[in-house]
């Protein structure tokens, strides 16, 4: 999108007729603010909506070294971005500029606009969704600061959690940034104490956990105590379709997942064959897109938080999560998908973070430009991925462990590999050894065909073989096939577990008002696509099991 385009886009505006309609379906009359008064400060939470009728309104970036001014709203335009429905923090602050007349609008008076006014809904979705891809697109603006090294697992670990959760942060480069002294002297921290999380002049942790991060630049939020109608258990496009849905047709749904939204197809940089989108999207920008669905119908999203036991009680299903109070709700979707399977490879744990890597995103392509690297398996992710890093890498090895990479990869994929001129598809070979002190420097492979070897040179792996289904946290009553994965549907009549005279519903589990949708359930169709529908699905499944409460 052109950026004169997408500039129209994020700053509309508002003519008579739309101010008027917006005061009117909010319900607010005009509020006068002096020159200099703050209207948002950053880090606020459940800050406001603020709809200029006369005067201006300043929107600075208080992130970097100095303030920066990004904006000014005047006449007609509005502040906020994507954080009025997420409920994150405020990345930017707000200042009145002269004497001005604003309409001051609450987070839930917002929502009720969005859902109520269809031709304003769009404007103001539109432009929150452009203004944070200015913000991330932006060289100037900084955010969080992440201060570590390229050869550290934290600092990957740090950096991975603020990107799959949309952080806006900026990554200094131990080993490559020439700031890297000024800013360690400026926060008064050394080499040891990093990876460091640092906002403006403060530092804010060194070294956290991702929950305590999340804490502490709020983006954590607990659910409320109450009965929910439905709880989806994972954010990945089942459990967020399922949201969608839920929310959107009254059911009071609640989400949760232990790291992020978007599952693995968030961190997806080209899906070309969903529905609607011809040319194609990421995995963040469908995810971003649902997430804010989500929020828009007032479903009540808690990232992160781990399932860690389901069981029951009177009913109703509890569900036990890390650092919570525990959950109720009358029905549960299991929605936490599969994990890729780690390397045969002894000793391959030493270089996860540090030159094994399970997505290739923006992030990690940023530490092997110009670097041959290995993408290994044969499914959709891996040419995605083969495709993506081919634009980053001097040349991308993709290793299968068959003959025919048709056998698993959408043919749109096998085509676009075959005319990647950088792209070479290595058939039944496998890694034997990964090498490296501290980071990976070289992996040795190997033709299980021909016992031919070679050593290749590379800063990185990304696998995508196999899955294990996230399903450790459920109780045994709720049965699984020989992999692990949940079996659903009507053969579970039999089930020790199950006590009501109909058959389960297509997608319900072993026991009542449990259901499974996604790459955790037995027998899914491993693609996006096919995650929305049952998702969507389920919650048809959900209305019939709440009928007979």
């Amino acid at each position: 999108m052109a950026e004169h385009t997408l500039h129209s886009i994020a700053f509309p505006v508002l003519d008579a007729d739309q101010i008027a309609q917006l005061a009117n379906c909010a319900a607010v009359a005009p509020k006068q603010y002096r020159n200099g008064e703050t209207l948002i400060h950053v880090g606020d939470r459940l800050f406001k909506f603020f709809l200029v009728k006369s005067g201006e309104i300043e929107i600075l970036d208080y992130s970097g070294d100095a303030p920066k001014t990004l904006t000014v709203h005047r006449t007609g335009q509005f502040t906020g971005d994507i954080s009025h429905l997420t409920g994150t923090p405020a990345v930017i602050t707000a200042i009145a500029r002269g004497d001005c007349k604003v309409y001051e609008v609450s987070g839930e008076a917002l929502r009720h606009v969005l859902n109520q006014c269809p031709g304003l809904s769009d404007i103001m979705l539109q432009a929150f969704i452009a203004r944070r891809q200015l913000m991330r697109e932006s060289p100037n603006f900084i955010g969080l600061r992440v201060i570590g090294s390229r050869y550290s697992p934290d600092t990957f670990r740090v950096r991975d959690f603020l990107a799959r959760n949309r952080v806006l942060f900026t990554w200094v480069d131990l080993e490559t940034d020439p700031q890297v002294d000024r800013l360690l002297k400026e926060f008064g921290v050394t080499e040891a104490d990093t990876p460091v999380v640092a906002c403006a002049h403060m530092v804010l942790l060194r070294n956290p956990s991702n929950q305590s991060l999340a804490n502490e630049i709020g983006i954590h939020q607990r659910l409320e105590q109450t009965v929910f109608d439905l709880l989806v258990v994972g954010a990945g496009p089942a459990g967020l379709a399922a949201a969608v849905y839920g929310a959107s047709e009254g059911l009071n749904t609640a989400v949760l997942d232990s790291t992020a939204p978007g599952g693995q197809a968030g961190s997806s940089m080209r899906i070309e064959n969903y529905l609607g989108f011809p040319t194609g999207l990421t995995g963040a920008e469908l995810t971003d897109r649902a997430t804010l669905q989500a929020n828009k119908f007032g479903a009540h999203l808690s990232i992160p938080t781990a399932a860690t036991r389901l069981s029951f009680e009177n009913g109703y299903a509890i569900l036990d999560a890390s650092g919570d109070e525990p959950v109720t709700a009358k029905c549960v979707l299991i929605a936490t998908g599969a994990q890729y399977r780690r390397l045969d490879v002894e000793g391959v744990e030493r270089f996860e973070g540090t030159g094994l890597y399970y997505a290739a995103s923006t992030a990690e392509a940023l530490l092997c430009h110009g670097r041959p690297v290995i993408v290994v398996g044969g499914g959709n992710s891996a040419g995605q991925a083969a495709v993506f890093l081919a634009g980053h890498a001097s040349r991308v090895l993709l290793l299968i462990r068959g003959e025919d990479l048709n056998k698993n990869m959408s043919r749109y994929l096998v085509r676009r590999i075959e005319q990647t001129a950088n792209i070479e598809l290595l058939c039944t070979t496998v890694i034997r050894q990964m090498v490296g002190k501290g980071h990976l420097t070289a992996v040795e492979i190997a033709n299980n065909k021909t016992g031919g070897q070679r050593t290749i040179e590379t800063p990185a792996v990304f696998s995508f073989i196999g899955a294990t289904p996230r399903t450790d946290w459920l109780s045994s009553d709720i049965e699984r096939d020989a992999k692990g994965f949940v079996r659903t549907g009507p053969a579970l009549a039999q089930s020790r577990s199950w006590g009501l005279a109909r058959p389960p519903f297509l997608l319900e589990t072993s026991r009542p008002g449990v259901f499974a949708a996604g790459d955790v359930r037995s027998g899914s169709v491993k693609r996006v696509a096919s995650a929305v529908g049952e998702g969507a699905m389920a919650v048809q499944f959900v209305h019939e099991y709440l009928k007979e409460m």
